[in-house]
Parts: structure tokens; sequence; C-alpha cells
């Protein structure tokens, strides 16, 4: 099992813990991280765009002059796509871009990317991020002590000090523990986590 130390959030090691090699010391799976990463950002879109069809736009209800007689077309309405102001053929629709993925995929992958700021030195354990005041110079301080500056942090239940003493720091984010997901694992250079974070995270994905 690959053992780490743990800090405190001026820099000092407290003692050493082993991290469990399922979920911290598997093989990292480059396609498993792909997938996720556009599982995820595809189940982001908003797919807001939308036209409409000749059905639904507006108007249209009378037919604009009779059938034969005029020298002209035949037309049964003016909300016709060949027309000006008539509906949009194969236009947008709200489309919707969620797709499944499985889960065990999801928890492997979160494992691979897991193992691998472990295995690069990237990974930071500390037994505590809290903060007496809700200032980003602590919550800077901190990091810098660390070496962790651009980092994700993440916290087994973050208390109100230091949720808004991070949340105007531009290169790093705090996550709780629930929301721990790939992308932002691989977003950030570092990963910080504290030893509440790391037994939850633990719980939830060793096999």
């Amino acid at each position: 099992m690959p053992v780490v130390d743990v800090f405190n959030i001026a820099g000092e090691k407290v003692k050493e813990i082993q991290l469990d090699e399922s979920v911290f010391g598997t093989e990292v799976r480059p396609h498993l991280l792909h997938d996720v990463v556009v599982w995820q950002m595809a189940n982001r879109r908003a797919a807001t765009a939308k036209t409409k069809s000749r059905s639904e736009v507006s108007g249209g209800g009378k037919k604009p002059w009779r059938q034969k007689g005029t020298g002209r077309a035949r037309a049964g309405t003016n909300r016709s796509p060949i027309w000006r102001h008539g509906g949009v053929v194969f236009g947008p629709n709200g489309r919707n871009y969620k797709t499944d993925l499985p889960k065990k995929v999801r928890r492997l992958a979160l494992c691979s990317a897991l193992s691998m700021k472990a295995g690069e030195n990237m990974l930071k354990v500390v037994d505590a991020m809290d903060f007496t005041e809700p200032k980003t110079k602590e919550y800077v301080k901190a990091l810098g002590a660390l070496g962790m500056q651009n980092s994700l942090v993440v916290v087994g239940d973050a208390s109100a000090n230091t949720a808004l003493a991070s949340r105007n720091h531009p290169k790093s984010k705090l996550l709780n523990v629930n929301g721990l997901n790939v992308y932002d694992i691989l977003k950030y250079k570092g990963l910080v986590i504290d030893l509440k974070a790391v037994e939850l995270i633990v719980e939830r994905l060793k096999p």
C-alpha cells in the first residue's frame, strides 16, 4: 500500500498513513479518463438552441391565394419553410446531449485519476483544512506551505470559514468529497485531500 505523509496547514508533517492500494495505487487507464471527461462535458451542455418548424410558427391559417388562375405557384400557407418568416427545416430543437456511462467505468476512471496524482507525487494529505477566519490570505498561505498553489482541495466537510476563504482563489478549487470527479482532478496540477475525505473516498470507491 502507498504510504504518504500527513501535513497540517502550516506545511508541517504530523504523521504517516497508508492509502488503500485498490483506490490510490491502481493502474492508470488513459482511455477511461478520456471517456469519463467526454461524458462529463457532454452532460454539462445546455442544449438550449431551438428553432420553430412550420407547425410551430404563428400564423399561416389562411391560404394566401386561390389554387388556380393567378399565374403564381400553388401555396397553402405563408409559413412554409421556403417563405420569409416561415418555419425552419432541420434546425436545432433542444437536443439532449446527455449519455449514460457504466458505474464501473466511472469508478475505475476516478481510481485511475487518484492513482495518477499519487504516482506523480502531486497528492498531499492534510489533517484538516480549517481556518479561524474566512480570509483568502490564510488559504493562500496554507497552499503555499504545502507547495500546492494550483490544486484541487477536497474536504470531507467544508466549514463556513474554509468555503469563504477559498472562493476568491483563482488557481484553486474547494470541493466537497461528494462532488469529487475526474475532470476537476485532471484540471488542476495538485490534489489536496483531508483525512476525513480520504476515508470517505475509500469507502465510496473500494471494490
